[in-house]
């Protein structure tokens, strides 16, 4: 039987019954293990089951930031904040397809709070330059959605001189989360979400090569390990922000059919395409964290699904203590953002 009509066979076979709920959490936790199925359509399929649409609150009067929103998770991440009421950001490179994401949102939800902001997450004067003209368009942030984030085949270096891979999905990211921080302190309580990869769960951090320049570049072990890093400074903002009305989560969205899958990984997608979500399948748990109540009772866990989950699977991709600080000290010295509490220690 063809590995797609074997899993529809299974989604039938679930869905023919009511699920209890002892028996959903061990079905879940074993969908989660075998990956296959609770990566693909099948695991939300079975999970969202349990879910119940008064989970997301409304969001009218919050405004959000969604970065990478010209398309895939970011898209559908606009959309389901902007039909919640919220005021959304599309943070995009090319304002022409910002404009396009912009009506395609506003047409699908008759939202008119919707804005476009342009901003190149690779360009660190770029960030600089949104992070500081947002403060004059709004008086608020109340959720930051990291989402925008590459898979270079080849190794590339920015006009700042960072590898872009790592450039484009942490030091960017880390950056404007740092820039924009005064104000989600000042609207807490607010949210931060970062989008994450289960590729993430393959590879360790390298402290010692975080810009890949040792041996062969192989962009999807370089794109793992950024994503592993965004788990790390999850963590890590959770910690630093304790007490100060702001959460932090990362998620990661499962498999999904997104045209950074397609272009990326084309053979990936050619095989698993029968199963692969739909970006508003995997943008579900970006909205969630965004509005529900229960992620905003925690900070800093990693979440698929609606579920916080582990953050390593295999013993070998463990971080040192050390290795996050380093990491972090990093991150800092190449966006060239300084915290007081860093300076004041030292």
């Amino acid at each position: 039987m063809p590995l797609d009509s074997l899993f529809r066979v299974c989604i039938v076979s679930v869905e023919a019954q009511a699920i209890p709920m002892k028996t959903s959490e061990a079905l879940d936790c074993a969908l989660d293990r075998t990956v296959i199925g609770g990566y693909t359509s099948v695991g939300y399929r079975v999970r969202s089951r349990s879910w119940s649409s008064s989970d997301l609150r409304r969001m009218d009067g919050r405004v959000a930031i969604v970065t990478g929103a010209t398309s895939g998770l970011g898209l559908a991440a606009a959309e389901g904040l902007a039909a919640l009421g919220a005021d959304v950001w599309l943070l995009v490179r090319d304002p022409v397809r910002g404009e396009r994401a912009r009506a395609t949102v506003a047409e699908r939800t008759g939202s008119e709070r919707l804005h476009v902001g342009v901003c190149d997450l690779s360009d660190l004067g770029s960030v600089r330059t949104f992070a500081q003209r947002f403060g004059s368009w709004a008086d608020r942030l109340d959720v930051l959605v990291n989402n925008a984030g590459i898979m270079s085949a080849r190794r590339a270096v920015t006009a700042d001189g960072i590898e872009l891979t790592f450039a484009t999905n942490v030091i960017g990211p880390f950056l404007l989360t740092n820039l924009l921080m005064p104000c989600l302190t000042r609207s807490a309580p607010s949210r931060i979400v970062n989008v994450s990869s289960g590729g993430m769960y393959t590879q360790r951090i390298r402290v010692d090569d975080l810009e890949s320049e040792r041996g062969r570049y192989e962009g999807p072990v370089a794109y793992a390990r950024t994503k592993r890093a965004q788990v790390i400074l999850t963590e890590i903002w959770a910690e630093r922000l304790a007490g100060r009305g702001v959460c932090v989560h990362a998620m990661h969205p499962g498999w999904a059919d997104t045209p950074g899958v397609r272009t990326s990984l084309p053979r990936f997608h050619s095989l698993t395409r029968p199963l692969l979500r739909t970006p508003e399948q995997g943008a579900d748990t970006i909205v969630w964290l965004a509005a529900a109540d229960e992620p905003g009772r925690s900070s800093g866990r990693f979440w698929h699904d609606r579920r916080p989950r582990p953050t390593h699977v295999l013993p070998w991709t463990r971080e040192t203590p050390q290795e996050r600080e380093l990491l972090w000290e990093r991150c800092a010295e190449l966006s060239g953002w300084q915290d007081e509490r860093d300076t004041q220690s030292r």
